[in-house]
């Protein structure tokens, strides 16, 4: 299905002027194209008429003429509902008489995959040398209780890009190969929303939103993209299931360029690629995603970083992220924007541990990736904007990813999709306002469809559920552990019962329980007896929660639970 941009519906034609002599035609049609360049529902097509008359070299009629009929009605975003007659815009982007507005700020979003909390130098590991991500937790501000959706790649992802939660949107879990299913069209993602402030926008790495056509990255906001369509270890790597896997995509927009590529070139070449877009869009605002292939398994260095650390391939894998992260701050500084740039990193979701030395560490937090338990759930985070977001700061209050989206269109003064969000504004927060704190009241966590675990606060309930949990010494080597006596169901048995059997995971049962986390960040003891009133408040969040949106474990389906996308086979 195409996806087209509208604009708000125009009974007649309207048109306006630029009285500047000086007027620069580009600046002109960059301010217009961004007020007009709006999300319609899928299948809207363009406007009848829109077309540019230069009369004179120092005026600009822009003359919109009626806009086509909508197929599907309404639009499902606008960017305001203002009437205006017409717009006149000066060299720089102003009204007359208006002081001229600060420039848009860039933004970068790098994004590990399964890294783990305790990981980097700034995080407290004694194993890693990140000096890169290390001085950008020191030019800005560390998040220390940031925490994702979900702890799985799509769910996650469809998360972070949305500002919702991951089951709002039917995006539990993790796609594979044989998925009809993706991100919705109608969902409004954090591309589109820059998109329609002009911004250039470009994602380098794997996407994981769905793996058809219809849900390729450029119908989604991007205007370019190079990477993988999910996990690398979907392919002939796969630790239990490499004999039914397919080729692994090689992606240049939406035309496949090679199969199996190398994986040990991934980061090298996911960092040229982000490199070469900072230096081709430096003169406009670009957003810049760069979610890194590595260290999912299995993992790879390339010949530079390949045995260089004492610590093994793992580390090896983490020093050249770090690399990559030194490389695209150069290039920021380089072209002369590192002061206007938004620089973030954080990981996907935490560590894979049954995958033993080839897996993170998330220390001192309890278990990892496909857990709601801290380990899988809380991941780090750093931020920096020179002079806006204060440096050398760390910051302990409960924030999510799902929060940077309405972040990011609260600074640009952007308006947020018409559709319920679970994200809030922690610009406050992130700029270090004085007497800021995290907007939520709580925050739930869901592994697929079950409600398992929700935090206010310091406190943090888990409800009886059950979790997977490695099933003996963690494997080693890009084996996960037990690996010689697995037998794995099929990629296409979802769920955490499948997910053991393929990965060396166990399944166990967590009791109701209540943990302090700034006393026990490990969730180890169960204090609920001594608060029972704290239990009480957080039962009443994760009902309220449950309504919204639904919970297997009780049976009870959301009333506020969008449709994922389907591409009929």
């Amino acid at each position: 299905m195409e996806r087209a941009h509208g604009v708000n519906a125009l009974s007649g034609a309207s048109s306006g002027f630029i009285a500047n002599p000086g007027i620069v035609l580009s600046r002109g049609l960059d301010a217009l194209g961004s007020f007009f360049r709006v999300k319609a529902q899928a299948g809207v097509r363009e406007p009848a008429v829109a077309e540019l008359v230069l009369f004179q070299p120092s005026i600009l009629v822009w003359n919109l003429g009626r806009a086509a009929a909508m197929q599907q009605g309404m639009l499902r975003y606008v960017t305001s509902s203002v009437a205006f007659a017409c717009l006149c815009v000066s060299a720089d982007g102003t009204l007359p008489g208006q002081a001229p507005t600060p420039p848009k700020p860039n933004i970068i979003m790098i994004v590990a995959d399964d890294l783990g909390y305790a990981d980097l130098g700034c995080q407290g590991s004694q194993v890693h040398r990140t000096p890169n991500l290390d001085t950008l937790a020191s030019r800005g501000t560390r998040m220390t209780s940031f925490y994702v959706s979900q702890a799985v790649c799509s769910a996650s992802r469809a998360a972070f890009l949305t500002g919702c939660q991951a089951n709002r949107v039917s995006m539990q879990g993790a796609l594979n190969h044989t998925s009809r299913e993706g991100i919705h069209p109608d969902e409004v993602l954090l591309p589109e929303l820059l998109k329609a402030q002009g911004y250039v926008c470009g994602v380098f790495g794997k996407w994981h939103l769905g793996t058809t056509p219809m849900f390729s990255p450029l119908k989604h906001g991007f205007d370019e993209f190079w990477g993988i369509p999910y996990s690398n270890d979907n392919s002939k790597f796969h630790p239990s299931l490499a004999a039914e896997m397919p080729p692994l995509p090689l992606y240049e927009d939406e035309k496949v360029v090679e199969t199996d590529p190398d994986q040990s070139q991934f980061t090298r070449r996911i960092t040229e690629k982000a490199v070469s877009f900072i230096r081709r869009h430096e003169k406009m605002p670009f957003f810049l995603y760069v979610p890194h292939v590595m260290p999912h398994v299995p993992i790879f260095a390339s010949e530079r970083f390949k045995g260089k650390s004492p610590h093994g391939l793992y580390a090896d894998v983490v020093e050249e992220l770090d690399w990559s992260v030194g490389l695209i701050l150069a290039a920021v500084q380089q072209a002369g924007v590192a002061e206007n740039t938004v620089v973030m990193f954080f990981s996907d979701n935490g560590p894979f541990l049954s995958y033993g030395n080839h897996a993170g560490r998330a220390q001192p937090l309890r278990e990892g990736k496909l857990t709601s338990y801290d380990g899988g759930v809380r991941v780090p985070f750093l931020i920096q904007w020179p002079g806006k977001i204060p440096a050398a700061r760390v910051c302990d209050e409960p924030v999510t990813a799902m929060d940077l989206l309405p972040t990011l269109a609260a600074w640009l003064g952007a308006p947020l999709p018409d559709r319920k969000m679970d994200g809030k504004d922690i610009g406050p927060l992130l700029l270090g306002r004085d007497g800021a704190s995290s907007p939520h009241e709580s925050i739930v966590f869901y592994a697929g469809d079950e409600l398992q675990a929700i935090r206010s606060g310091p406190w943090k309930l888990h409800l009886a559920h059950p979790y997977i949990t490695v099933m003996g010494e963690p494997g080693r080597d890009g084996k996960p552990s037990q690996w010689e006596s697995m037998k794995p169901a099929s990629i296409t048995q979802s769920g955490i019962a499948g997910i053991a059997t393929r990965h060396g995971y166990q399944v166990a049962q967590q009791a109701e329980a209540l943990y302090d986390l700034t006393q026990d960040p490990a969730e180890s003891v169960d204090v609920s007896a001594q608060h029972p009133e704290v239990v009480a408040k957080l039962k009443a969040y994760a009902e309220a929660w449950r309504l919204e949106l639904g919970d297997s474990l009780s049976g009870v389906k959301g009333k506020a639970v969008r449709p994922a996308g389907r591409d009929a086979p």
